[in-house]
């Protein structure tokens, strides 16, 4: 009698087990789920009751296969006759099969109150704790800044471990890493402009400017990147320029005492000595260097990247509308347009190296990140600053090949099955993956995304990036998304996952990018503050440091956080929309821009289209951005307080980066 006493014991010990299981968890019946549950990198799909919650499998889903159980959904190529990327439509469950809302249950909903992450992001985040969070940010510029200017000034950056100034490198011309973005013109004072102006610090502005007119000349033995002098010193120029004339002065008095357009003559002076570069080129692309004042040195590269010679067209758009002189926008515009016409006629894709005298592509990579990235977010920004219809439509093209071919996961960011989303690098002729990493630099394009009213499927993207800062504390500069781990492994300060973080919060306004602003901001405190600025992370994983301060840090990485939490500066509040530049220099969307009086004179400048017909320009009024939500697919309110990502699919993500 004891063994069947035993045995049934037994027996009701087990059924209690499976009841409590049933009630706390929904699993059901069956003990597998808790050893099948993927806990690898998106390896297996996620999985309901009764096992995998998918059809029957079919090709893909056998072993060995591509998307199959040796591997996640990221490496599979495309099928015989589908577009590569391109993702089926999300199923319905089948009967039995719990489907998105059952998750939002099992791991977090209804009957068992916030799981840890809605307990960690879900709900208000405190006023006080914002101005906490603001004032953080503004001490982070504030320190880095005044560091600057008392240990650097007037040379380019600052090195913040020893307390010194760093310049060109004379010694040698071949460290491009330097001497392409240093040209001995004082660089982080004049980048740093706007940022001064956006956090309502009147008199330290006035006085940079001052000390900018009376002290910066481009007259300098310096070769440097076309590129870069325009985004970083080009676009501060102009942008500081456009706030000391704005009538309204919105950011308080930023008027200059005897303002004689000093900056904007300043910004002439610097393009006219980038225009020998877009000379003596057979496609009309230009060459990737200059000296300041001799031109392009005879030695130059024929070879440039695509984002490095297409993404000109923003501050010499700005410079020719407000001297009135076509020269600069026509030579930018000429070549986006060269660009654009190698892409690929069968992909529509670009890659990300050219050769400037053939044409020919010498880096046949597309992808999101480095060589690309600001190339795609000018034909739209572009168009924002001056409602010019071809740059929308060069962009909407280049938005659906991008969809089509680079883009792999499942097909809806918080429904269905398989892997999330993600932009992955494929040749550019036939879309096939040609590596398994992503660069820093993509975590730009979620906030593009949301520019152009993508707002879902950014979240998705902008929560990977996110998930892989908290495991590492910072950004690697490249990521093995199959290996889960670093390539190359230092973070220069960079400031794409802030920028994403802070138009996804303008979008959505929910809490939970607050919490990640808050996350990166002590990250950054904790982890590369230093003696005297703020350092680049030589190695995310120890902590090691580089003795340097990239000039970038002051003019987007510390503003985009500062903004992200003053939700009453007036870039949200003055009733003027603003439009940030590559370099997150900030710049008024009004309809001066949108004036090129020169078209009334040269309509073939961009009057008429390829059949001489006239092209349609959209007026002022027209043209929408993001502070205006009626070109945006917006987050609905009642999903304000919940996770953007349910927790189901921020629970994958951390496991496919390896948090968990």
């Amino acid at each position: 009698m004891q063994w069947r006493a035993l045995v049934l014991g037994l027996l009701l010990l087990r059924l209690g087990l499976h009841g409590a299981l049933w009630l706390i968890f929904g699993l059901g019946p069956s003990m597998g789920f808790l050893q099948r549950f993927p806990l690898s990198f998106g390896f297996q799909r996620l999985m309901g009751p009764d096992g995998p919650a998918s059809p029957a499998p079919g090709p893909a889903d056998r072993p060995g296969t591509p998307g199959g159980p040796t591997g996640p959904s990221w490496l599979q190529s495309p099928g015989p006759g589908a577009p590569a990327g391109r993702q089926r439509a999300p199923r319905r469950p089948r009967p039995g099969v719990c489907g998105p809302a059952h998750w939002g249950d099992v791991l977090g909903g209804r009957g068992r109150g916030p799981d840890e992450y809605e307990r960690r992001y879900s709900g208000a985040f405190p006023p006080q704790l914002r101005a906490q969070m603001r004032d953080l940010a503004r001490g982070m510029f504030v320190f880095g800044y005044d560091n600057y200017m008392a240990h650097a000034f007037p040379q380019d950056e600052l090195n913040p471990i020893d307390c010194r100034g760093r310049g060109p490198d004379r010694g040698d011309p071949s460290n491009l890493n330097i001497n392409d973005v240093l040209g001995n013109y004082s660089l982080t004072l004049v980048d740093a402009l706007d940022t001064l102006a956006i956090m309502g610090n009147s008199s330290e502005f006035q006085k940079a400017v001052k000390l900018v007119i009376n002290t910066v000349s481009f007259d300098k033995d310096s070769t440097v990147q076309v590129f870069e002098a325009t985004i970083r010193v080009l676009g501060s120029l102009l942008s500081a320029h456009r706030i000391i004339t704005d009538s309204k002065q919105p950011f308080g008095d930023m008027t200059v005492e005897d303002y004689d357009d000093e900056l904007l003559h300043m910004a002439r002076d610097l393009a006219v000595r980038l225009l020998p570069a877009f000379e003596n080129t057979r496609t009309g692309i230009p060459y990737p260097r200059v000296n300041l004042q001799t031109g392009v040195p005879p030695d130059s590269n024929n070879e440039t990247c695509t984002a490095g010679a297409g993404s000109l067209l923003v501050e010499f758009g700005i410079l020719s509308r407000l001297l009135g002189d076509s020269t600069f926008e026509w030579v930018a515009r000429r070549a986006v347009k060269a660009l654009w016409s190698l892409r690929s006629n069968d992909t529509g894709l670009l890659g990300n190296v050219v050769n400037i005298q053939t044409g020919r592509w010498v880096g046949k990579q597309s992808g999101l990140g480095a060589g690309l990235d600001s190339f795609y977010e000018y034909l739209l920004k572009s168009y924002i600053l001056f409602g010019e219809k071809e740059d929308l439509d060069m962009f909407d093209a280049a938005y659906r090949s991008i969809r089509s071919y680079l883009r792999r996961g499942r097909e809806a960011c918080n429904e269905g099955e398989g892997d999330p989303p993600l932009y992955v690098n494929v040749n550019m002729f036939s879309g096939q993956l040609m590596n398994t990493w992503i660069d820093s630099l993509q975590a730009f394009f979620p906030g593009l995304q949301v520019l152009m009213g993508d707002v879902e499927d950014a979240i998705c993207l902008h929560a990977f990036y996110y998930a892989i800062w908290r495991r590492y504390g910072a950004l690697p500069e490249r990521y093995n998304w199959q290996l889960q781990a670093p390539e190359v492994l230092f973070y220069p300060l960079r400031p794409e996952l802030v920028e994403s973080t802070y138009l996804l919060y303008q979008a959505t306004k929910n809490p939970f990018y607050l919490h990640v602003g808050m996350d990166i901001l002590q990250s950054l405190e904790k982890h590369t503050k230093v003696k005297c600025g703020y350092a680049t992370l030589h190695h995310v994983i120890d902590k090691s440091k580089e003795d340097r301060m990239e000039s970038f840090f002051l003019s987007e990485t510390c503003k985009y956080l500062y903004l992200l939490f003053d939700e009453e500066n007036p870039v949200h509040k003055s009733g003027t929309r603003y439009m940030f530049t590559t370099e997150g220099h900030v710049i008024a969307v009004d309809r001066h821009l949108r004036e090129a009086p020169w078209k009334e004179l040269f309509p073939e400048e961009g009057g008429r289209g390829p059949a001489g017909k006239p092209t349609h320009r959209p007026k002022a009024h027209d043209v929408k951005v993001i502070n205006s939500s009626s070109n945006c697919n917006r987050v609905p309110d009642e999903r304000r307080y919940a996770l953007p990502l349910k927790s189901v699919y921020m629970r994958q993500i951390d496991q496919m980066v390896g948090l968990i």
